[in-house]
């Protein structure tokens, strides 16, 4: 799999939402509205979901295995590091 284009936006909101991310995998199919979240001084994705009648979430696209999760998280949280550092030397 190759992680192609990583776009990151900024979300200034309280909690522990700080970014939502779109990323192309092998330059044919995009994946918008990935989450990253911080807690705890750890940074972490959470994949696209939607609301169950049930009140609870369920990913509606996700890797299948650790090793390609870890590989699109590694990515994003690549690209949101640099989009971060950009913002602070604009302030």
């Amino acid at each position: 799999m190759e992680i192609g284009d990583v776009r990151v936006r900024l979300v200034h909101k309280e909690g522990i939402l700080r970014a939502v991310a779109s990323v192309t995998i092998d330059g044919c199919f995009v994946v918008h509205d990935i989450k990253i979240f911080e807690r705890d001084g750890e940074c972490f994705i959470g994949m696209p979901s939607r609301k169950t009648t049930e009140g609870e979430y369920k990913d509606i696209a996700h890797p299948i295995n650790t090793e390609t999760r870890m590989q699109l998280q590694d990515a994003i949280l690549a690209r949101y590091r640099e989009v971060l550092a950009e913002s602070e030397e604009k302030s």
